[in-house]
């Protein structure tokens, strides 16, 4: 899937390309995107497929009822927040779904914290940087 992402991303941004995932995600899920300035490419498709992996790891495992994506540009960082209501516990040490965002974020030089404790709520949490 690297390098492969929807004509949309690359035509209207970040904003319209989550809208059509978050419509697809069976947990109902609040999108905010406040990125003024878009990042470069790279950055806003790894931001993209951060924010679909994420969502696919809370409609399989976390049993929430709701979730919530908050993208914001602020100077030369893009932080990318997923958050969810549900039962906590995740572990980026164990299997494939956070383990593999963790590989594409330190690959582009990031930071990545995950926020789960057992009962929830979980957020993850990713730091891109914007610069060229």
């Amino acid at each position: 899937m690297r390098g492969i992402h929807p004509v949309i991303l690359e035509d209207r941004g970040l904003d319209a390309a989550l809208s059509a995932v978050v419509a697809r995600s069976p947990v109902p899920v609040d999108l905010k995107v406040d990125v003024a300035v878009r990042p470069p490419a790279a950055i806003e498709s790894a931001a993209y497929f951060i924010v679909s992996e994420a969502l696919t790891n809370v409609a399989r495992h976390s049993r929430a009822s709701k979730a919530k994506v908050d993208i914001v540009r602020s100077g030369d960082t893009l932080v990318v927040e997923v958050s969810d209501d549900g039962h906590g516990g995740a572990d980026p040490s164990t299997g494939t779904g956070l383990a593999g965002l963790r590989q594409r974020v330190d690959g582009l030089g990031g930071r990545m914290h995950v926020l789960s404790p057992t009962g929830g709520p979980t957020s993850v949490i990713v730091e891109l940087s914007c610069r060229s």
